[in-house]
């Protein structure tokens, strides 16, 4: 009869291999050179980047498989030569898709760019991140690198709630408080918190401002939840509902779907990180990608307005996303990185909204999806 070892056995090593792997993962990570920053033109990186074979696998969380089509169509159209394929799921599914391809020596992308931005903490610490600075590095907002260049944000996303001009009429709403106007009651959609972590930062902003009355009193406007940060807003763009509650828009839109910037209420905002894999196939390519997406041009054309750069100035009547302290800026990557108290709100409001259903909106893409 087999024998197995005592829990208490197993605890102590467990907890002793995972002092040594910490030990080295500081280790590895302090003795990281800080790289100097990409000293090449785009011209020269895209020269490069085709005697590398001329192709690019990119995994980008989203919504929709076809969320990053006009960023393929801008990058193929400057570069026409790559061969790039971008992949779009739910971060929270692209994150151990990586992983397990990392596991099983099956890598696919060679840049990922995520919403969960504790990956890149835990990535860089493992030595799967390769550190990269590229061109205008120094002029991204410190919060959007990493000292070490293992990961750069190259966008900034900002989630909050939104309302159809004709639909809403002169009782626009202002703040989350006048969402649970009676007037509103079935005309309200929402993506679930409890199915994407951005989503749950922003209810989680609501709760700690207004208490869990105001969950409850919002669980009673009969509100239509679904999957995906893309459905309040094609709720609102279909006429199905006059307000949107969990997705992103642009403060300065003036189309017939309107995102409310608050003046004193919460919202969030964070930077989408991106990072090079130390097994990249093709690292090349993927630095063009870097420099061109931080590129001022690439950063001045930003659907909502907001740079990652301090050198690039927003529109006027928009000042820089980390002027707007109700944004939570910095709140969001701890957030993130509390997975416990993640957990315990993804429970709770499922137990005032009902648990998540419907099918992802991306689909299946499966283990490895671009190979």
């Amino acid at each position: 009869m087999p024998t197995f070892p005592s829990r208490r056995r197993i605890l102590a090593t467990s907890a002793g291999a995972a002092l040594a792997v910490g030990a080295m993962s500081r280790t590895a990570s302090a003795a990281t050179p800080s790289a100097s920053e990409e000293t090449r033109g785009l011209d020269e990186l895209y020269r490069a980047a085709k005697a590398e074979g001329g192709k690019l696998v990119i995994y980008a969380g989203g919504d929709t498989p076809s969320q990053q089509d006009a960023t393929k169509a801008a990058f193929t159209q400057a570069f026409p030569d790559i061969d790039l394929t971008i992949v779009v799921d739910y971060s929270k599914y692209h994150d151990v898709r990586i992983d397990n391809q990392l596991a099983t020596d099956t890598l696919v992308p060679d840049v990922v760019q995520l919403q969960t931005l504790q990956d890149f903490t835990r990535w860089k610490a493992q030595g799967h991140l390769l550190p990269y600075r590229p061109a205008g590095f120094s002029k991204l907002y410190d919060a959007f690198r990493d000292p070490q260049g293992a990961w750069t944000a190259l966008s900034v996303i900002s989630f909050g709630f939104m309302y159809g001009t004709d639909a809403v009429g002169s009782h626009a709403p202002r703040t989350p408080l006048d969402l649970l106007d009676p007037r509103w009651k079935g005309r309200i959609a929402s993506s679930y918190p409890h199915d994407d972590d951005a989503v749950l930062y922003l209810y989680s902003l609501y709760v700690r401002k207004y208490g869990w009355e105001w969950a409850a009193r919002f669980a009673a406007q009969d509100v239509a939840f679904a999957r995906g940060s893309n459905s309040p807003g094609d709720a609102l763009r279909s006429g199905a509902k006059a307000i949107g509650v969990g997705g992103a828009g642009a403060p300065l839109g003036t189309g017939p779907v309107r995102w409310v910037l608050p003046d004193a209420a919460p919202f969030m905002a964070w930077g989408q990180r991106a990072a090079i894999l130390r097994k990249a196939a093709h690292p090349t390519a993927a630095k063009l990608y870097l420099n061109w997406s931080l590129s001022t041009a690439r950063q001045q054309q930003a659907f909502n307005g907001w740079s990652v750069r301090t050198d690039v100035t927003p529109p006027t009547g928009l000042k820089p996303v980390w002027r707007y302290p109700q944004a939570n800026l910095d709140g969001f990557p701890r957030f993130m990185a509390d997975r416990a108290e993640i957990e315990r709100l993804k429970q709770t409001f499922a137990l005032y909204f009902g648990e998540v259903r419907g099918e992802p909106t991306p689909g299946w893409p499966g283990l490895h999806p671009g190979a």
